[in-house]
């Protein structure tokens, strides 16, 4: 585990002791908290819960990721930034996106951040400076001037897409209308937020008035900037700072430093507390300087953000799919308060996971009022993780308790511990149902599973809902006027039913052929229904990662959807490779479920080779296997970060039945849009499928891996006949015997570099 997640979490067991289906459990609750935290904060204004515990969370989640790749879900937080743009303002694509940061916790995190950027850039011991600024809690904006000309002004809103809030950002003071000196095209981006001060005259004018205060100082600017009337804007002291840049026609500068102090030079303001750090310690102590200032910096912060200050190194580090490699947030301790539970309700999703929340007495942490509380699984009411271990001491949770509940961000709180002296007289233990209390089938838990799951699958409402929920979801296929809300009134529609996927997509046809039509029910008009249909069809042509993602399949994510999209290309090419591995994947899960108890016994004693025999033994076993099978099950597991558990979840979404007919039947109104490729002209690799095996000396696997992606090439993790090329580096072993088993072409480092026309970097 990465720092000290305990502080964070302080009744949750260390990542280190979870197993697969503890893991698994976590990660659904953390999906759940997450996404409704982010629409709360980013898309409502409207926070339910603080920010450092939203980043513990969040931190969990990806440590618990990195442990269990094969895990990683559809909806997957460290998947998503901000939350879809609001349907009040017009939409501006970011030509560079807008994503967030990883977060750090504790000191340890810092410098394991440190030593991520130098393993990267295999630097080894030698040093790296770093900016150090402070992490203002405001609205991210971007700036876009052309001709030293102020031209548009957006939100972040999803990272990819956001709100045109030009001409309210021209009302702001500290954002300059012209330019002298600037790139013909620059991006300036920063922070809109409101100081203390200011905070307190406009809540007393508020209040004066007889108007609702607003509940912090983000609160209110994040409402300010947003407003509809740009003279209400105006009315609104707003503040901006400038930190850092997307689109340039030149760059700035070398450095992260010279670049911001040249934003200055034009005209910015930026943040005197801003500082170059030469390594982690500098790095920690700075941060120790700023949050002792914090109280009196008449501000909010919620902690310190670190950069490489060389932009050389940013642009070889490069970017995850949400956030930088070069740059993490340093957040700020969590909060406490107590209150009562009053009751604890079940949640079904869409993977028919039970979920228990604490509904409780609205208290106030960290400056936000708070109702809700996760409860995790059946264990975390008890008092005991998933292997047996206590939490909380032993103590259980109770309707009626007095708990104390904490937040780390964005989220829903956790419960962090129960006060045994005011827990009501004939209070008794909860008892976790084991039928859903949606459809009443039975909810099983499997072993070695932390979670209890609905059996009834598409015949209960709630799964129903919640999957269709996802499908129109931000990260699938993010269908305009048609959200959360409108789903489940859509679900239960006598006269326009939509129950799945594809019932989406004959809405319009149905409704024309109705009496009573969509534009004269309440909450919708002529105008609403014809953006909504034109919303539908603009959706039928849809990416092909999206369409994947959409269908909500357990265990894939938006990384894995988008792994899938680029390694077969199409949504036949897919399909066909899924057909073909379905037998092998049955045999692998029996082969499997035969040999789990000695993978336990080979893995304590070493014996792994003999194990491998008798795997193999076993997979020769079956003389029914039709031929290509087992290749295309290597195939599908040999995606590199896919793994075993996705790959069967996706095979047994897609064999035959309802699911299926589902899913062909979504896929007849669509027309799914192959992944373009690299031109073979631009590319000496693309579409090619490369395996990197062994020891590399001139640049790490992860950025070799990096740069093979952005040529277009496909990178396994596995060597199959599906294998087109193999780096060796010294070390290689069963993946070089492999490849030079099957004939496949295999070249060193130095090769792959001439290949690819990259210089080596070497050690720096």
């Amino acid at each position: 585990m990465t720092g000290d997640q305990s502080k964070a979490t302080p009744d949750l067991p260390a990542v280190e002791v979870l197993d697969q289906a503890a893991a698994a459990a976590e990660l659904a609750r953390l999906a759940q908290v997450l996404a409704e935290a982010n629409q709360a904060y980013h898309g409502e204004d409207a926070p339910e819960i603080s920010d450092a515990e939203y980043d513990a969370l969040k931190r969990r989640n990806q440590e618990i990721e990195a442990r269990f790749p094969a895990l990683k879900r559809p909806d997957s937080p460290s998947e998503q930034v901000g939350a879809a743009p609001s349907g009040a303002f017009g939409k501006l694509r970011h030509r560079v996106p807008m994503l967030s940061l990883s977060n750090a916790f504790a000191d340890e995190d810092v410098r394991d951040f440190d030593s991520q950027v130098r393993s990267f850039l295999n630097l080894g011991s030698a040093p790296v400076a770093y900016t150090a600024e402070p992490k203002i809690d405001g609205l991210s904006l971007s700036l876009r001037y052309e001709n030293g000309r102020l031209v548009q002004a957006a939100t972040r809103g999803d990272g990819e897409t956001g709100e045109n809030v030009t001409a309210n950002a021209r009302t702001i003071a500290d954002i300059p209308q012209e330019l002298t000196g600037a790139p013909e095209v620059l991006e300036v981006r920063g922070e809109v937020y409101m100081s203390h001060a200011d905070f307190a005259a406009l809540n007393a004018r508020a209040e004066a008035a007889g108007d609702k205060p607003f509940a912090n100082p983000r609160n209110a600017a994040a409402g300010s900037l947003r407003q509809l009337d740009p003279a209400i804007t105006r009315s609104r002291p707003l503040r901006f700072f400038a930190y850092a840049w997307g689109e340039l026609s030149e760059p700035l500068a070398d450095t992260q430093s010279a670049a911001i102090a040249r934003l200055k030079v034009l005209g910015f303001q930026t943040n005197e507390l801003t500082a170059l750090c030469d390594g982690p310690e500098e790095m920690l102590a700075h941060y120790r300087r700023i949050e002792a200032q914090r109280a009196t910096l008449g501000y909010d912060i919620d902690g310190v953000v670190y950069k490489v200050d060389d932009l050389a190194l940013q642009r070889r580090l490069g970017f995850r799919s949400t956030t930088p490699r070069w740059a993490i947030a340093h957040k700020f301790p969590a909060e406490l308060a107590w209150t009562r539970l009053e009751k604890i309700e079940i949640q079904v999703g869409r993977t028919g996971a039970l979920s228990p929340v604490a509904r409780l007495a609205p208290v106030t942490v960290g400056g936000v009022v708070v109702s809700n509380a996760t409860l995790h699984n059946e264990d975390y009411i008890a008092g005991r993780s998933s292997s047996g271990e206590q939490i909380r001491g032993g103590k259980d949770i109770r309707e009626g308790d007095w708990v104390q509940v904490y937040r780390a961000g964005d989220v829903i709180p956790k419960v962090a511990d129960v006060d045994l002296s005011k827990r009501p007289e004939g209070a008794q233990p909860y008892v976790f149902p084991t039928e859903c209390p949606i459809c009443h089938s039975p909810a099983i838990r499997e072993p070695g599973d932390a979670i209890r799951r609905c059996t009834g699958g598409l015949i209960c409402p709630a799964q129903a809902i919640e999957k269709l929920k996802h499908f129109v979801s931000r990260g699938a296929f993010d269908i305009e006027g048609l959200g959360a809300r409108q789903i489940e009134a859509f679900y239960n529609d006598p006269d326009l039913p939509v129950k799945e996927p594809a019932d989406i997509f004959t809405l319009q046809a149905r409704d024309a052929a109705n009496l009573t039509k969509l534009a004269k029910r309440m909450g919708w008009g002529e105008t609403s229904v014809k953006n909504l249909w034109q919303a539908i069809e603009e959706k039928r042509k849809i990416p092909l990662s999206r369409l994947i993602f959409g269908l909500g399949v357990r265990h894939l994510g938006e990384v894995a959807s988008a792994d899938l999209a680029r390694h077969f290309g199409d949504w036949q090419g897919l399909l066909a490779a899924v057909d073909a591995a379905r037998p092998a994947a049955r045999r692998y899960a029996r082969i499997e479920a035969a040999l789990a108890e000695e993978r336990q016994k080979a893995a304590a004693e070493g014996r792994r080779a003999r194990l491998k025999e008798t795997e193999d033994q076993l997979w020769a076993a079956d003389p029914q296997l039709p031929p290509g099978a087992r290749a295309a099950w290597d195939d599908l597991i040999g995606i590199d970060g896919f793994g075993a558990v996705a790959a069967l979840s996706l095979v047994t979404a897609f064999q035959p039945g309802p699911e299926r007919d589902a899913i062909d039947r979504l896929v007849a109104e669509l027309d799914p849009q192959p992944v373009e490729r690299c031109a073979a002209a631009d590319s000496p690799v693309a579409g090619k499928t490369v395996v990197f095996t062994g020891s590399l000396e001139k640049m790490t696997r992860a950025e070799a891996k990096a740069r093979a992606e952005s040529l277009g090439a496909k990178v396994a993790g596995s060597v199959s006949a599906r294998t087109d090329l193999v780096v060796a580096g010294p070390g290689a072993g069963s993946k070089a015997k492999q490849a030079r088993t099957l004939g496949i072409e295999m070249i060193d480092e130095d090769g792959w570099l001439a290949l690819i026309g990259q210089a080596p970097a070497g050690p720096a």
